[in-house]
């Protein structure tokens, strides 16, 4: 039977604790029933449809993650949502509008779109609307204006992605191929790997949890590496930046594989940046809102025509909020992790 409560009550997922020094559980979080809050002029009422994880939410419930500020104990966990506005008192934001933005973890929240709100209309008719949460939102956003702007791919040449059936990186595998370059993926499973070649198009694949990742390398990209995007960090990284060519573009997109470690991984090889005359850049997607329109119209028509295809990772029910964020550590998501809250396509 459906879970009709949220239609008079606001369930909220808030902060229990901080997992400082280990991995995030459920007991982090307590989820509360409030009120469903009134809109002032102005303003508009989005009951949340779909949400999304990420793996800098753990950052988030610790410091802010340096670009937000620190969750106090008790609030409502913060997250990219879509959803549909079902009140408005905003005539440039009327009822019936699907949206993508920072929602957070419950059933409804309160908006007025005002410039540097992060609320996006969701345009596109091509897909689902949860793919607001994925390739046609600030997944597919991240990958699509990170390798334009940092990649600036040329045809031919050979991309890497780590993290490569993840959430932005199965996009940025895709997208890689479609700008005509030889792409090589990074996972860990002999299945995810599978994935990628049958079903994304990567040329080639490599499992790191086997082989040496070195020999590996220098199998799959026998003419070095002219892209690296860069999802996990680390030891993976590391090695990457051995088999860089001359002007070489690193995209600093994550680190996951350190956001669990103490220290920082110290990189040995990170002389190769310098000796190959390489960039290695970092970002924050929402500097690249200008290009947001672009980006969601080209991935649209490609999505329509056959060529891009795009990895869900779905779980029911706003109470799964925590195994959803918890997934992303342990590896098992497969695409993009979200959640169905309510409603249907």
């Amino acid at each position: 039977m459906p879970d009709t409560r949220s239609e008079t009550i606001n369930r909220q997922w808030c902060l229990a604790a901080r997992p400082i020094g280990r991995p995030v559980r459920e007991s982090d979080f307590g989820l509360v029933d409030g009120s469903i809050p009134a809109i002032g002029d102005g303003e508009f009422l989005i009951r949340t449809r779909y949400l999304s994880v990420a793996p800098v939410m753990r950052n988030y419930m610790i410091d802010g993650a340096g670009i937000e500020a620190p969750l106090e104990i008790g609030d409502v966990m913060r997250g990219r949502g879509v959803g549909e506005i079902v009140e408005s008192k905003n005539p440039e934001w009327p009822s019936g509008t699907i949206v993508q933005g920072k929602l957070g973890w419950q059933d409804y929240a309160v908006a007025n779109g005002a410039p540097g709100s992060l609320m996006f209309p969701i345009r596109q008719k091509v897909a689902p609307i949860a793919t607001g949460l994925g390739v046609l939102g600030m997944t597919g956003f991240t990958s699509y204006c990170s390798l334009k702007d940092i990649g600036k791919l040329k045809p031919g040449e050979t991309v890497v992605v780590s993290g490569a059936l993840g959430g932005v990186g199965n996009i940025a595998v895709q997208l890689a191929r479609l700008m005509g370059c030889r792409v090589v993926g990074i996972a860990g499973s002999d299945e995810k790997c599978r994935v990628l070649i049958e079903k994304l198009g990567c040329h080639a694949a490599i499992n790191y949890k086997n082989g040496d990742l070195d020999s590996d390398l220098k199998e799959a990209a026998p003419d070095g590496v002219d892209i690296f995007f860069d999802n996990v960090g680390g030891s993976i990284l590391d090695a990457v930046l051995m088999h860089l060519n001359r002007y070489a573009r690193i995209i600093c997109c994550g680190r996951i594989s350190e956001y669990l470690n103490d220290e920082p991984y110290r990189l040995r090889n990170w002389g190769e940046v310098g000796h190959m005359r390489a960039r290695m850049q970092g970002f924050f997607v929402y500097d690249y809102e200008p290009m947001f329109e672009e980006a969601e119209a080209k991935m649209a028509n490609w999505i329509a025509k056959g060529d891009l295809t795009y990895q869900e990772d779905r779980l029911e029910g706003l109470e799964m909020m925590p195994t959803a964020l918890m997934r992303l550590y342990e590896g098992k998501n497969v695409g993009k992790q979200i959640v169905h809250v309510s409603g249907d396509d």
